[in-house]
């Protein structure tokens, strides 16, 4: 498989022969668009990509005697670049559903555009809840983790610890905003408080300045609010500047399993987080990672996962319905349950919330650690109705229009 920066690769996986008049067109075509290259590219990237094409392979390559293609591209972090990209799928190539590994704003561009084109569309990397509320679609799923569902959990966690004092350094975009907003309101309704907070750009690549603020305030807790190399650059700064060994608790509000291993267990360990997936769970979960590592070199993050089940779950609904209509298939995608390694009576809520149980997870020590994976460990399960926001708080104009 050959990808280019910015430009449409397209894999055909199987050569199908029969046609099934409900399908459209002569082949059911998933868009992934990734970041390939830039600060999400490990945590998403060509994993995310390899994890739809393992779905597709898994799945026989063909459905309803349609063959199954595969396009993906680089949107470059770039949100006027993946608006084009699916424009131009839609138009140009036929695509029939877009699962994105993007960030926030990129992806509530793509949201909006399947709606207009009347696409399915599945949000599989970005995390900002305004998907699921202002900015939600009939034809729009938020599959694996929200920045709700990340705050409530490292959230509860460490002010039920008795850190009650809240710095944040956030990422200034959506994302990283959302992710704020929904942790310090976690922490406030717990009965903490937010002394401070400072935002910094996209790709920032000196934070001594944000840090020395974080350790001025006097906060139990200096939470980071970003994702991706951001994070990692931010939390290496942080440890050289001391700030656990002056007596505060670092938080990482959006870690995944690369985030880690590019820090090393020195670094990380002790690290609390909240994960939709982690691969060293149970058999399922080491199952699908050991094959996904013989491809990939690497363990799967939790979008790397996501993207397998997703995809696998969109086809299960187009073959269950004969057809390709986004209505069709997005609403027996919400009344059939996911049951797989990734999630157990996963469900579709009608705002676009995959519904399912999220993980509070520890970074081992080194002297924990029994090889070069096994750098976490699972603390507890959080159920689906205690992770995520409950339709009663939604702004979502399908739950209260």
């Amino acid at each position: 498989m050959k990808l280019l920066t910015g430009v449409t690769a397209t894999i055909a996986l199987s050569t199908g022969i029969a046609m099934a008049q409900e399908v459209s067109g002569d082949a059911v075509k998933i868009g992934a668009m990734v970041d390939m290259t830039g600060v999400y590219s490990a945590n998403g990237g060509m994993g995310a990509v390899l994890g739809a094409e393992m779905a597709i392979e898994d799945f026989g390559g063909e459905v309803n005697g349609k063959p199954i293609e595969l396009l993906s591209a680089n949107y470059q972090n770039r949100v006027d670049v993946a608006s084009n990209l699916a424009r131009e799928w839609v138009d140009q190539e036929g695509v029939d559903m877009i699962i994105e590994s993007t960030d926030s704003a990129a992806a509530i561009a793509i949201q909006n555009i399947g709606k207009e084109k009347n696409i399915l569309t599945v949000a599989a990397g970005s995390a900002s809840t305004a998907l699921t509320n202002k900015e939600c679609t009939p034809t729009g799923i938020h599959y694996v983790y929200d920045t709700f569902a990340l705050a409530t959990g490292t959230g509860n966690a460490i002010v039920k610890s008795g850190l009650t004092d809240w710095y944040f350094i956030t990422a200034d975009y959506a994302f990283g905003h959302s992710l704020e907003e929904n942790t310090a309101s976690v922490v406030k309704e717990l009965g903490g408080n937010v002394v401070g907070t400072v935002r910094h750009p996209f790709k920032a690549t000196d934070y001594s300045s944000f840090i020395l603020q974080a350790q001025s305030s006097g906060a139990d807790v200096v939470a980071f609010a970003n994702a991706g190399t951001d994070f990692s650059t931010a939390l290496k700064q942080a440890s050289e500047f001391g700030v656990v060994q002056g007596g505060q608790t670092i938080a990482g509000m959006l870690v995944f399993l690369t985030d880690i291993y590019a820090l090393g267990l020195d670094v990380a360990q002790g690290l609390t987080y909240t994960t939709g997936f982690y691969w060293d769970y149970n058999d399922e979960t080491r199952a699908f990672a050991e094959r996904f590592k013989e491809r990939h070199g690497s363990m799967p993050t939790m979008i790397h996962a996501g993207f397998y089940s997703a995809v696998t779950h969109y086809l299960k609904g187009v073959e269950a319905t004969g057809s390709d209509d986004p209505a069709t298939v997005r609403a027996w995608m919400g009344e059939n349950p996911i049951n797989d390694f990734f999630a157990k009576d996963g469900y579709i809520r009608e705002d676009g919330r995959m519904m399912h149980t999220m993980y509070l997870a520890q970074v081992k020590s080194p002297a924990d650690s029994q090889g070069e994976d096994d750098v976490a460990k699972v603390l507890r399960e959080i159920p689906a109705e205690e992770a995520y926001m409950p339709l009663a708080k939604s702004t979502c104009s399908l739950v209260n229009g």
